[in-house]
């Protein structure tokens, strides 16, 4: 655990320089992410839930997201007062940028390291998260 949680905190240091030109922080990166990955529109509750975070947070960042034109905010067939998160197609735009930005560290970072070996650990944590949220959700 120790070192997942060291991990996360030097990939978040080394990986700001490719929101740099995006002007996001942390929070609004997250939730453009979840927004735009998601297959299906999300909430700022499962965003939140998903993330770990706390929904104020989360809801903030989309406000955010929302004033800067990058998501938009739907009526909830399911739910009255919890709208349905959709990225703008300049919110999809300002996240692939960000991604080939990252793209360019990655490759910097891990040239060493074998291709295969990093989609194989990439996998790993991804079913570990999704343990996790699993037995989250299940609470």
């Amino acid at each position: 655990m120790d070192e997942t949680i060291r991990l996360n905190s030097r990939l978040r240091s080394v990986f700001a320089a490719a929101r740099q030109d995006s002007a996001l922080n942390d929070s609004e990166q997250m939730v453009l992410n979840a927004v735009v990955e998601a297959e299906r529109a999300p909430t700022v509750a499962q965003i939140g839930r998903s993330m770990g975070e706390a929904r104020q947070l989360v809801q903030r960042a989309a406000n955010s997201l929302r004033d800067a034109g990058l998501i938009e905010m739907a009526d909830n067939p399911d739910h009255k007062r919890a709208p349905l998160l959709h990225p703008t197609p300049r919110g999809i735009d300002v996240k692939r940028a960000i991604d080939q930005r990252a793209d360019t560290i990655a490759e910097d970072l891990i040239p060493a390291l074998d291709l295969d070996d990093v989609r194989g650990t990439t996998e790993a944590l991804r079913a570990i998260r999704r343990q996790l949220e699993a037995r989250l959700r299940a609470r």
